[in-house]
C-alpha cells in the first residue's frame, strides 16, 4: 500500500518544514497585533509623551505618564516589546541615579515613530487611525462572504453602501477620512516636490488631480507652479464648501463618468478601491 501525501510530508527532514509551516501561518493569523498594538500606542499617545519627556524614558516612567489603570500597568512592557520589534519605537539602556546605580531599559522614538506625533507636519497619524478604524477594518471579516454574494465590494456587504456613499452620509467618518487622506498626500507631495519628480509638472498649463480629496497636494503642486490651472476633483460631498486660490478650483463630480479636460491628470491609485 503506497504511502499517502500527508505520511510523505511528515517523513524524514519534511518533519522541519512542517513546523516552519505551522509558523508561517500562526505569523499571518496573529499578524493584526502589530497594527493594533500600533493603534493602541496612538490612542494612548505614547509617542508625544516620550517627545515631551525629551528622551527615552523606562517602563516605569511611562506607565506614570501614561496614568493607566493599575491593574494593567505591567502590560505596558509587553506593548513597548511588540512596538519595538515592529520597528516603531527604539530599545536603549539607561543608566537610573539611585542608591545602585541600576541600569533600566529605556524606549526612544526612531524615524518611523517620528512620523506618528501629532505636531510633525507631515504626520501620518490621522492616517492610521482613519485606516484602523472598525469602519475600514470590519468589511475585511466579510470576504469570504462577499465572494458568495452580489454585492459590489465587502464594505456595502458589512455596512450596506459602497464606501463614498456611507462617508456622504457619515459627516464624523468623513471628516476623519478626509483628514487622513490629506496627511498622506501632505507627505507625498514633500518627498514629489522635493525630487526630480517635480520636473513632471514643468510646462503645464492645466492639472486635475483625480480623487483630489481636500486638496492637498493639489495646492502645494499649485504653489510650486503659479501658473499652473490646478483643480481638485472629487466627489460633492468632499468638496462641498471648500474655497479655491488663485490657480486651485474644486469641482464635484463623479471620475466614473466623467473627468474636466486638462493637460495633465494626477492620480492616486488607492483612489479606486471600495
Amino acid at each position: 500500500m503506497e504511502d499517502s501525501g500527508m505520511s510523505k510530508t511528515m517523513g524524514g527532514n519534511a518533519r522541519g518544514s512542517l513546523t516552519h509551516a505551522q509558523a508561517h501561518i500562526w505569523n499571518h493569523i496573529f499578524s493584526f497585533i502589530n497594527s493594533m498594538s500600533l493603534k493602541c500606542a496612538l490612542q494612548l499617545g505614547i509617542p508625544d509623551i516620550i517627545h515631551n519627556h525629551g528622551g527615552p524614558m523606562t517602563i516605569g516612567e511611562l506607565v506614570s505618564a501614561l496614568s493607566v489603570h493599575s491593574g494593567k500597568a505591567h502590560c505596558i512592557f509587553h506593548l513597548m516589546r511588540i512596538l519595538v520589534h515592529s520597528g516603531f519605537f527604539e530599545q536603549t539602556s539607561l543608566r537610573v541615579v539611585a542608591e545602585d546605580d541600576r541600569e533600566e531599559v529605556g524606549y526612544a522614538l526612531n524615524n518611523v515613530s517620528s512620523l506618528l506625533l501629532k505636531d510633525n507636519p507631515l504626520s501620518t497619524r490621522p492616517f492610521a487611525l482613519a485606516m484602523l478604524d472598525p469602519t475600514l477594518t470590519d468589511p475585511w471579516h466579510c470576504l469570504g462572504a462577499w465572494f458568495l454574494n452580489d454585492d459590489p465590494t465587502p464594505f456595502s456587504t458589512e455596512h450596506g453602501s459602497l464606501i463614498w456613499e456611507h462617508m456622504g452620509n457619515e459627516p464624523e467618518q468623513n471628516l476623519r477620512f478626509n483628514n487622513a487622506m490629506a496627511s498622506d498626500a501632505r507627505l507625498v507631495a514633500t518627498e514629489v516636490l522635493g525630487s526630480d519628480c517635480k520636473r513632471a509638472f514643468e510646462g503645464l498649463r492645466s492639472l486635475v488631480d483625480v480623487g483630489g480629496g481636500t486638496g492637498t497636494m493639489a495646492k502645494a503642486i499649485a504653489a510650486e507652479f503659479p501658473d499652473l490651472e490646478c483643480t481638485v476633483f472629487d466627489l460633492p460631498h468632499v468638496v462641498a464648501g471648500l474655497k479655491g486660490t488663485k490657480n486651485v478650483k474644486y469641482v464635484a463630480g463623479n471620475m466614473f463618468k466623467e473627468i474636466p479636460p486638462a493637460d495633465a491628470y494626477l492620480l492616486k491609485i488607492y483612489i479606486i478601491a471600495d
